[in-house]
């Protein structure tokens, strides 16, 4: 699951594919996590699931909500509870400008990525607008018929 990207150094270690599924992602912004101990060395592993989780602004503060983080094999009594809310790290203006658009009807944050970079780990969190059942049959469609042009030109080149 995990890919290396050597110009930036970054390693991938979840990706929330639904997200493009069920979201119009309208911004993304890169935020630290506030982890304890053994969830480092789980997350360093990949044992993550970011499946259902979002993001509230709440009294000036981010929080991520339902990220599973599986506990560390080797850890004992140091594991936290997996499914605890977690506080991102972002500035002042950053957390202003998120709050602004989530105020905003059909607006919520959503965390797309989880990745390593330079040693710390990140969460790509994006602001996105639910999509409605007949966005995604018209989004299924398009990749459909993008799909099917492809291997017809592949055909053709033949």
């Amino acid at each position: 699951m995990s890919e290396k990207n050597k110009q930036n150094d970054i390693k991938i270690i979840a990706t929330n594919r639904k997200a493009y599924h069920d979201y119009f992602i309208e911004e993304t912004i890169e935020a630290g996590i506030e982890l304890k101990g053994t969830e480092v060395k789980s997350v360093r592993l990949g044992h993550v699931n970011l499946k259902d989780s979002f993001a509230r602004v709440e009294d000036g503060e981010v929080f991520l909500y339902n990220m599973h983080i599986s506990p560390y094999e080797k850890g004992n009594i140091f594991n936290v509870d997996p499914m605890r809310d977690r506080k991102l790290l972002l500035h002042k203006h950053e957390i202003n400008r998120l709050a602004g658009y989530v105020q905003q009807k059909g607006y919520t944050l959503i965390p797309l990525k989880i990745y390593i970079k330079r040693g710390k780990i990140k969460v790509e969190l994006a602001v996105a607008k639910g999509k409605k059942l007949f966005d995604k049959r018209e989004a299924i469609a398009k990749r459909d018929a993008e799909l099917e042009i492809r291997k017809k030109m592949k055909e053709y080149l033949r």
